[in-house]
């Protein structure tokens, strides 16, 4: 019985040690995600996956975002610089809300004004709302004078090499924490 209940604890410590130790939440094998097709910031459809091979951050918000969307996309560059040569294997993809006010033009200034490789998607309002599903991204349009702001949730997504919703980070974690957990996907 002690040899059985042995065996056990070590495979259970194997299995507990084989998996990485994110610092955002890990979520793999999580209801959340799934592919998607959005049009760039150049106007090409994109599918997600075209992208396996990479780690893709995901992140969602828009253009006129006062605060969590700049300061999300300036940790994310600032990790792109943490990271090197191994940059080139991460795509960050910022997904408007805002269909209305983020054109191809406005996004196509706006995202690569943070780093020249990450992309503004945007796509058709059913486009969005299925895409939105898949992530459980909630945003509501708030009135604001004569023009109005989105409340949305702030956490970014990201996903592994082979298109598995893995880690959501949480606004305000730090480009270190994307640093390190994006890391431990490139080195899966």
């Amino acid at each position: 019985m002690k040899k059985i209940a042995f065996i056990l604890c070590s495979i259970l410590f194997l299995v507990a040690c084989s998996r990485p130790a994110f610092q955002g939440a890990d979520i793999t094998g999580g209801p959340i995600g799934g592919s998607f097709t959005l049009s760039d910031h150049h106007g090409k459809l994109r599918n997600s996956e075209e992208f396996k091979g990479k780690v893709v951050v995901l992140f969602f918000g828009f253009t006129q975002c006062p605060d969590v969307c700049p300061s999300t996309l300036s940790e994310l560059k600032a990790s792109m610089s943490a990271l090197g040569e191994q940059a080139k294997d991460v795509q960050v993809l910022f997904v408007s809300l805002d269909p209305e006010r983020d054109t191809n033009q406005i996004l196509a200034e706006y995202v690569p004004a943070f780093h020249p490789d990450f992309l503004g998607l945007t796509g058709k309002p059913a486009q969005l709302e299925q895409i939105t599903k898949k992530f459980r991204i909630i945003s509501q349009k708030q009135p604001q004078g004569d023009s109005y702001s989105i409340d949305h949730t702030a956490g970014s997504y990201l996903i592994d090499k082979q298109g598995n919703t893995r880690v959501m980070i949480n606004y305000g974690a730090g480009a270190a924490a994307f640093t390190h957990d994006i890391q431990q996907l490139l080195a899966e």
